[in-house]
């Protein structure tokens, strides 16, 4: 065991990668053992490599079987900033939450926080202590009462935003007093239109030269694609017992048998 750990050692890590966490050390890890398999002799098939030994025996494979689902699960309450806390870090939680008591299940690399079988945070867990992991999302129904919040609010700092909205926010922000109010109106649509059609009617208004919360509003209701309603047949006591006749010969005939006033 010590040899193979040995020679595991030797091969993949001298020298020692440098790497900002263990996702890209995963990543990095798995392209050296892929480069590795396609470049070193098989020890007993001749003329054949490990990954084409691999390739041949792909087939014959036993399946692996779906991720285990393995957590820890706890109840925790949601702090007033629609916090909760966990080994000396807090992650937000979606704004509805405040004061209530929610399940947070504790994986490995994620800490998932769960409200009614409803998934209301998810994010990558941290290590360390005294660290605050904020979605900015979380916070957007505040910001309908406290826009000014988007100045200094400590969820809002680097905020990553499609390009179009954020060129949009700078424009509001060199033109209107309230930038941060019109600017409030166009992120609450992400939620009903989805991100990415609103960065797209933000990028139009931007070609436009038109710089406003109702510019914005407007290209979006303009794009939106109503689906026609689906047919649906109607209930049997609803059906008509003597269908309509497309003869307009009718109405002459209900002329002749009609007194009218002569003119």
């Amino acid at each position: 065991m010590e040899n193979q750990v040995g020679t595991v050692r030797r091969r993949f890590f001298v020298p020692r990668p440098k790497v900002k966490d263990y996702a890209e050390l995963n990543e990095w890890l798995k392209e050296r053992c892929l480069q590795w398999a396609r470049s070193h002799p098989h020890p007993s098939l001749a003329g054949q490599s490990v990954w084409h030994a691999y390739e041949a025996e792909r087939p014959h494979l036993i399946p692996l079987q779906p991720r285990f689902d393995g957590y820890a699960e706890r109840p925790v309450g949601v702090s007033p900033s629609i916090l909760v806390r966990f080994d000396g870090n807090r992650y937000s939680v979606n704004g509805e939450q405040v004061g209530s008591s929610v399940q947070m299940r504790v994986y490995a690399e994620r800490i998932v926080i769960v409200s009614e079988g409803q998934v209301i945070g998810d994010h990558q867990r941290h290590f360390g202590r005294g660290k605050t992991i904020f979605d900015p999302w979380h916070y957007l129904p505040a910001l309908e009462r406290k826009p000014g919040a988007l100045r200094n609010g400590a969820p809002f700092k680097h905020w990553d935003l499609p390009k179009a909205l954020g060129r949009i926010g700078e424009q509001l922000q060199s033109r209107y007093t309230d930038w941060d109010r019109q600017y409030v109106g166009i992120l609450q649509a992400v939620p009903l239109y989805g991100l990415d059609v609103v960065a797209a009617a933000c990028s139009k208004a931007l070609e436009m030269g038109a710089f406003s919360k109702e510019v914005v509003l407007n290209l979006l209701n303009r794009s939106r694609d109503d689906a026609a309603a689906a047919e649906i047949e109607p209930p049997d006591h609803l059906l008509l017992k003597q269908p309509p006749v497309a003869d307009c010969q009718r109405y002459d005939r209900l002329l002749q048998e009609v007194a009218y006033a002569a003119q």
